[in-house]
């Protein structure tokens, strides 16, 4: 005669014990935590912009830290690098990137640590708040960036100018939305909870 196996209840009044010698298969029917959306909209607003604010910091933070490009002026009013010099320019896009992943990774966890708004709503605006925080970066970075390096009339031949550091590519922008989202990430794939956390606030 085959074992049967013996299913028992979970619920208030504990499990039922199944007799000595069958299987035992509990089961309990669970329900997926929904997503909170009308509830988490405003402060999903809060999160989005006071992440972006927080770019004006990492502009100026890139602004002084970002190193200059000598140049020197050739014939026709040509602008050439000097020896190592053209490397400045791939630093600054580095060191931007490398700011703005750190940046959306601070943002990342000060965002999960709000327990009780866990959820992909708070998540989209921490990254679409990285977005437009990096690009607020880059544009006043630049910007001061400039100011620490004036202009001095017009050149001559074989002179030695500092331009002041640039970006030439947008891309860089994406290292901070995307810090974002894999800090929450992490943090919500180590905590495996339906809700992450919330009803625990």
């Amino acid at each position: 005669m085959s074992e049967q196996p013996v299913r028992s209840r979970v619920d208030g009044d504990g499990p039922e014990q199944a007799p000595e010698g069958s299987l035992p298969l509990v089961w309990a029917a669970r329900r997926p935590a929904g997503v909170p959306v009308k509830r988490d909209l405003i402060p999903a607003l809060s999160v989005l912009s006071a992440v972006s604010v927080f770019g004006l910091a990492v502009g100026w933070l890139w602004s002084v830290l970002a190193p200059g490009e000598l140049v020197q002026v050739v014939e026709n009013g040509e602008l050439a690098a000097l020896r190592t010099e053209s490397y400045h320019r791939f630093e600054d896009l580095v060191l931007f990137m490398l700011l703005g992943l750190a940046a959306g990774i601070v943002a990342g966890g000060a965002v999960w640590l709000m327990r009780e708004r866990r959820g992909p709503v708070v998540l989209i605006a921490a990254v679409v708040g990285g977005v437009v925080g990096a690009w607020l970066a880059g544009q006043v970075g630049v910007a001061w960036g400039a100011s620490r390096f004036p202009s001095v009339g017009t050149p001559g031949v074989g002179d030695v100018l500092n331009l002041a550091p640039r970006l030439e590519s947008v891309w860089g922008i994406l290292a901070w939305p995307l810090g974002t989202a894999l800090a929450y990430g992490i943090a919500a794939a180590w905590n495996g909870r339906d809700d992450l956390g919330r009803r625990l606030g």
